[in-house]
This record gives C-alpha cells, structure tokens and sequence, in this order.
C-alpha cells in the first residue's frame, strides 16, 4: 500500500505524487502536482484493510460514510480551514485531494520548542473558533481536534484546521451497543466518550484540551493507560496545567464536563481577544475546577476504541454510580469575612480546592483575596492587612503575599527601596542582594537576605526570599523566611509558591 506501481504516481491522471507529507491511522497523505492546474496539492490516501474491497481500516463496510463526510468538508470555505478540492477513487480506494500548507502540525512545533505560551495559544484557539464556527454552521463535526490536525503556515502563521471528516463513530451511538470509536481518546469529550449524544460543544472541549496541550506540552488526561485516559476524561478531577493561569477562565470554561453548561464559541473568543487587548482575562469569577461525584467505575457497556495511528482496540467498561462518601464534593471557599482594618491577625483554616497542580508535600490554595498557589501542607492562614500569610505549625517558616498598585520604579525599584531602608527594620541586615529579573514572563524582581529574628517563636537567623513582580496592572509581592540553618527548606517553599501562583479575581473579602 502506498506505492506507486499501481498507478505509476499519477492519481486519476491528474495527480502525480512527489513524496509523503505523513502517515496517520486513517491514511497517508502525499505531496503532489496537480498537472491540470500546475498547482501543488495535498492528496491523503485512505488505508484500506484486509477484509476485502472497499474496507476502510476504520473498521467500516465501505468508505462511503468518509467519502460524505469529506464531501461536507469540502463545502465548508474558510482561511482557517483546510480547503477541499477533490475525491477520486484509484485502485480500488479513495485518495482526497486537498490544499497544500507550507508549515508545520503543531504537534511537530511542541515536540520541537516546547509550549507556545499563552499569547500564541490564545491567537490559535481563536483561528480554530472561527474554523469551527463555519463548520458547525455547515453541520460538520470535526471530532479529532488534536495538535497533529492543526498546521502552522510557515510564511504567514495562519492556522489551519485539517483532517474533517475522517474520524467518525459508526453505528449506534449509545454505550450499550458496540461502535468503533475513532480519534484521540485525550482529547474527546466525555459526552463522546460514554456514547451520548455529541454536537458542537463536544468539538469546543476538544479545544480546551488542545489549549492545555499547547501552554504545558500535555493534556491534563494524560495517564500511562487507555483505561487511564478514559476514566480521567469521564470522572477524574480536571487540573488545568499552572501554565493555563493567563487564559484559566477560558480553558475551565470550554473543559465544562457538561455540555449544556460548556463555554460557547462566542463567549470564548470575547474572552480570548480581550486577554490579547489588555493581557488579563476576565470574565467575574474563576469556574471551580469541574469534580464530579462518581467514585466507582461499574461494568455496564462496552465501547471498542481505535486509537487513530495504530488501530489497537480495547474493550471499556464504562459507567458511573453517585458517592455518598465524604470527599465527593468540590471544597468550597470559607466564606468568612475578617476585619479589614488593622488590629489582631485574623486566621482561618485556607480553603482547599483551587485551579493549581500542588507538588508532593502541598495543597492548592484559592485564596479569596485573588490569587491561587501551592502551599506547604499543614500551614495556616492569617490577613494581617494589608498583607495575606501562611504560618507553618511552629511558626517556623512564614510565606506572605502582598498586592498593591504599581509603584514607581516598578519591582526592582520597589525592592531596592525596601533594601535601603532594611538596615533599620531588620535587626543584623546582611548577605543582600537585588537583582532584576522575570516572572512568567512578567518584569520582576528577587531580593534575598539574612538578618537576626525573631522571625519565628523560635528566634534565630532568618533567610528571606522575596519576589516582586507586575501584572495585569497591579504589583505582587511574595515571599517566604525560614531559619537561616534550614535556608533550603525556604528556599524550596518560595519556588514551589513562585511556580504554582495564579492571580485571580477576588471571590471574597481578605
């Protein structure tokens, strides 16, 4: 399969093929000529297996259902879109020809560079929400979003969707009947994934998946199995990657386990150029992470799943039972009100469910005084206006927050200021340094020293580490001290605050 001697390299005499672009589960696709037009194109020869003539190595009776499917694609005119010029039939199978796209999939750019980041991500998704748009316009479901079907043009950047109409679901559409399911399993929607009903919202969530992709390199479903994967989409708590914080209520919104209550099209592109208009999405409050009350996983139907590029199939069982456990419910933010002028600390147990990946040894804060982050676990909460701090249970170990407007100078202007005037605010001031820097990409600031306590009940020599940085219009402080003799141990909380640190809008009072 895939050679020329059948055809001799000239497709329904027209097509001559010059050498393969790529291979996939559903096809291979060529670079060719059209020698009608002279004109370069992009022809995908669909795989056939061996159950006899007209077999798809989707599983299928015949290709007929592909050949539709790519028909309707090709009705669908958009710069975003791959463009549709032709289906021919040569030797017995069907070969679809398609314009050509000078770049790169973007899966080839992460396994290349590494995530894109968040202004690119947000760029991609938007072109992909206009493709989507026209095709769902259309009655087209693209239903195999993933980075290998989006190409990057090399000379201009424009996005294009590739690939409609080659993954389908055959049969039935129910859990309790057999089907062949073909696509990424990471990246379909649990509504797909249990045999529902599937329309347009189910192509959106592929997207959030995909944005995920390209901010962190994985999928928030990825699992070392199949089974894994599955029981991730359908039941397991979704954490978007820390690295999603810029663009966080867009990719909750669209990984919304709900269809009916999914972010739509619209609403996710408003969010996406304002976030590329002012560097800050804001839509009121950040969504909780989706945590589903479904502990067991029940044999009640099978669902046979072809993974798109090696054709293995596994048997899945599938179903959901509500807990009555503790623990099923999402945590939810104390919504106790301290004072706001200054006086006695006010402390209170954090709240323990935020949209932020803990390392080992720490849990996810979401703070209602507008951020989220990492904090050691056992550590206790206190607003001491104007600041937030954690107390480890010795008081030991302090992790403060502060968030005020900017000021001039900007963060190390702010920080230098502040190490002027510390050799009279703490006592034995040594061992200091300033140094500019950048947090997230945002222009920031460190500034680290030693000074004589007590900064604990314990008194001693304290190390501080203090990190100031700008964004979205306000200046945030953070820093952690420890005892000068466990400098590490700081030194491990600060960055484990630094990299898990989310900003968002205040749900609550301090």
């Amino acid at each position: 399969m895939g050679t020329f001697a059948a055809h001799d390299g000239l497709i329904a005499g027209r097509y001559r093929l010059s050498g393969r672009i790529g291979r996939g589960g559903m096809g291979t696709v060529w670079r060719a000529t059209d020698e009608l037009l002279a004109r370069q194109v992009a022809v995908k020869e669909l795989h056939m297996d061996d159950s006899g003539p007209g077999t798809c190595a989707a599983g299928l009776s015949d290709c007929d259902r592909t050949l539709r499917e790519a028909r309707a694609a090709a009705l669908i005119s958009h710069p975003n879109v791959v463009a549709l010029h032709d289906i021919v039939v040569q030797d017995g199978r069907p070969w679809i020809v398609m314009e050509l796209v000078d770049g790169r999939a973007l899966s080839e750019v992460l396994a290349a560079e590494g995530p894109v980041g968040p202004r690119e991500t947000a760029r991609i998704a938007i072109a992909l929400l206009s493709a989507l748009r026209a095709a769902h316009a259309r009655g087209v479901l693209h239903r195999d979003i993933k980075p290998p079907n989006v190409l990057l043009e090399s000379a201009t950047g424009r996005v294009v969707l590739t690939d409609f109409g080659i993954a389908q679901v055959r049969g039935a559409t129910t859990i309790t009947e057999t089907g062949a399911f073909v696509g990424s399993p990471e990246y379909t929607a649990p509504e797909r994934m249990s045999g529902g009903p599937a329309g347009p919202a189910a192509d959106l969530w592929s997207l959030g998946v995909l944005m995920c992709a390209a901010l962190s390199g994985v999928t928030p479903f990825r699992r070392d199995s199949l089974g894994g994967i599955l029981h991730a989409v359908v039941h397991d708590e979704i954490r978007p990657p820390a690295a999603a914080a810029p663009l966080l209520p867009v990719v909750q919104g669209l990984l919304e386990r709900d269809p009916v209550h999914r972010m739509g099209a619209d609403e996710a592109e408003r969010l996406l150029h304002a976030y590329l208009a002012s560097g800050w999405v804001d839509d009121g409050l950040v969504r909780p992470a989706y945590i589903p009350r479904v502990r067991t996983v029940l044999m009640a139907a099978v669902a046979v799943v072809t993974l798109a590029g090696t054709g293995a199939g596994l048997a899945v069982v599938l179903a959901e039972r509500g807990a009555d456990a503790d623990g099923d419910r999402p945590a939810q933010v104390s919504s106790g009100t301290p004072a706001r002028s200054p006086g006695p600390p006010v402390t209170r147990e954090p709240p323990v469910s935020a949209p932020v990946r803990p390392p080992e040894g720490y849990h996810a804060v979401q703070d209602p005084a507008g951020f989220a982050l990492a904090v050691p676990d056992g550590f206790t909460r206190s607003f001491e206006p104007p600041r937030v701090f954690y107390y480890s249970p010795d008081r030991q170990f302090r992790l403060g927050i502060l968030i005020q407007d900017p000021r001039a100078g900007g963060p190390a202007g702010t920080l230098r200021a502040a190490a002027a005037a510390a050799p009279d605010r703490y006592p034995g001031y040594r061992s200091a340094t300033v140094r500019e820097t950048t947090h997230k990409g945002y222009p920031a600031a460190a500034w680290e020293f030693t000074w004589d306590g007590p900064e604990a009940e314990s008194g001693g020599t304290v190390r501080t580490y203090d990190t100031c940085w700008e964004e979205g219009g306000k200046m945030y402080e953070v820093w952690v001290a420890g005892p000068a003799g466990k400098a590490a141990q700081a030194r491990r909380h600060a960055q484990a605050v630094l990299d898990s640190f989310i900003r968002i809008r205040p749900v609550s009072s301090p």
